[in-house]
């Protein structure tokens, strides 16, 4: 399968300006221009087998389909995926995404359609066993100090572009344990943007394993299902875990932090790796 176009080409922007009027307490009308977070059905289709539809920012998205397709376990590694390409359309991007035989199998046997909802991870799932799939633990974890982590958080703020212009976008953020941060990613979707940074690493044969991950967002349980079944084991976010998610990080062996802000943070899950 030739790629026609790569992502950059068909993906000019991903943010739109439209004319508002700003109001304020006891002003006058004030006409103005804001900027505003393209938001973009995205379908993802394996070996030419439409599977979901996603709407996410159109950015980063040949990141995207690496990403979801292997933390949703439509592929078991890199190496499973031959080939992908992404095709603009009228109403929306198709990524067409070419995969090993053997999980095409499993996933005709798995397969969901989703009509997607920004930030919602679950819709369209067909059974109670694929909304949390089993996932071993993960077998490798860095110790990583506090401040490296608090250090990480504001660095990606610093980086995240399209938040500063629309104020609507969530991050994912990869850093080593040492507090560098090597890569961010942006979407409208709290799960697009952790898949994009997923997909990012693999695509750059970066070590998951050497470091953490920081999200904008609250923890849910597929936050932490995808970061463990992608090898990461430490986890922090700025807003709180639900209850499944630490129950499931716990059993994947993931670090879950939350309350990320300003020098504190709850650590739920394997505090061991925390180290002051």
């Amino acid at each position: 399968m030739n790629a026609p176009l790569d992502t950059d080409s068909i993906v000019a922007v991903a943010t739109s300006s439209a004319a508002i009027v700003h109001r304020a307490r006891a002003a006058s009308r004030v006409a103005e221009h804001d900027e505003l977070a393209e938001e973009t059905p995205v379908a993802l289709e394996y070996n030419g087998i439409a599977h979901a539809t996603m709407l996410a920012t159109p950015s980063d998205l040949e990141d995207f389909a690496y990403g979801f397709s292997l933390t949703e376990g439509i592929v078991g590694s890199p190496a499973d995926i031959l080939d992908s390409y992404i095709e603009p359309r009228a109403n929306g991007i198709v990524a067409h995404i070419e995969i090993a035989v053997e999980c095409e199998a499993r996933l005709k046997d798995q397969r969901r359609m989703l009509a997607g909802r920004t930030g919602c991870g679950l819709c369209g799932k067909v059974s109670l066993e694929h909304v949390v799939r089993d996932i071993g633990p993960v077998r490798y974890a860095p110790i990583v100090r506090l401040a490296a982590i608090h250090r990480v958080a504001r660095q990606m703020r610093e980086r995240q572009a399209l938040h500063r212009m629309t104020g609507a976008t969530h991050a994912a953020g990869w850093a080593l344990a040492n507090g560098e941060l090597l890569e961010v990613r942006e979407d409208v979707g709290r799960h697009n943007a952790l898949d994009k940074l997923v997909g990012a690493l693999v695509r750059r044969e970066a070590g998951m394993s050497q470091g953490f991950v920081l999200v904008s967002s609250r923890a849910s349980y597929e936050m932490v299902q995808k970061a463990a079944a992608a090898g990461i084991a430490v986890l922090a976010a700025v807003s709180a875990p639900t209850a499944l998610a630490v129950r499931l990080a716990k059993d994947a062996g993931v670090t879950l932090i939350g309350f990320l802000r300003g020098d504190e943070c709850v650590i739920y899950s394997h505090a061991e790796r925390v180290a002051a």
